[in-house]
């Protein structure tokens, strides 16, 4: 639910996001430029003229336009990286190594979890939990090539699990870190139990331009 007076800037927001996201699929970063270039010179003037308390222009403009760079410029990647080659094994591999990542953390978390990872962002998470999901990611992305990427070779296999991993445990933390800020414990509550939508993709915010980069310049 948005906050009172950022009604029209959420929903404004949230559809050139959605806009921002289609240009993907024209695979030019000229379109994509110009349509960021865009919205940072109309959320500007927007708050130029139709403030209410100065002191909070710059935290409010600072929002709307992260709104547009976090999620919609991020997921983009995924985008692109479906359009290219092999693109459909690259996203299930990226899916592959957060989710048995995360699986993976939660479980030696329990078990083993003794020294906390980052308590002021969030105190459940655990070095040891950390480290377990690396070895889950890692886990997962030898096993997803052997199954169904065997063009992917070993070495760049193991790469693309720690490294995508990692960020993927960094959206996790980043996505803590937002809610934290904000004073809420779940992003949304359209999905019961699940604590939101952005609860779902945080991991993957950060992991698709990762494995995209993995695919293009790997």
């Amino acid at each position: 639910m948005a906050l009172p007076g950022r009604e029209l800037p959420g929903v404004v927001t949230a559809l050139y996001g959605a806009g921002v996201t289609y240009l993907f699929h024209l695979r030019s970063w000229h379109y994509v430029i110009v349509a960021i270039t865009l919205f940072v010179l109309s959320a500007s003037t927007y708050y130029l003229f139709r403030f209410k308390d100065i002191r909070q222009v710059a935290a409010e403009c600072g929002i709307m336009v992260f709104g547009i760079l976090y999620v919609p410029l991020l997921l983009g990647y995924l985008v692109m990286l479906r359009s290219g080659h092999l693109g459909v094994q690259w996203i299930f591999l990226m899916m592959f190594i957060v989710m048995s990542g995360d699986s993976a953390a939660y479980y030696v978390g329990s078990m083993l979890g003794r020294r906390k990872l980052y308590p002021a962002v969030s105190p459940n998470k655990s070095i040891e939990g950390a480290l377990g999901g690396i070895a889950g990611s890692l886990v997962g992305s030898l096993l997803f090539r052997a199954i169904f990427f065997p063009q992917l070779g070993i070495p760049l296999c193991i790469a693309a699990a720690v490294v995508v991993g990692i960020f993927g445990q960094v959206g996790d933390l980043f996505e803590s870190l937002l809610k934290r800020s904000c004073g809420v414990k779940d992003s949304g509550n359209i999905i019961p139990g699940h604590g939101g939508v952005l609860d779902r993709l945080d991991s993957i915010i950060f992991a698709a331009p990762v494995i995209w980069y993995f695919s293009t310049l790997l």
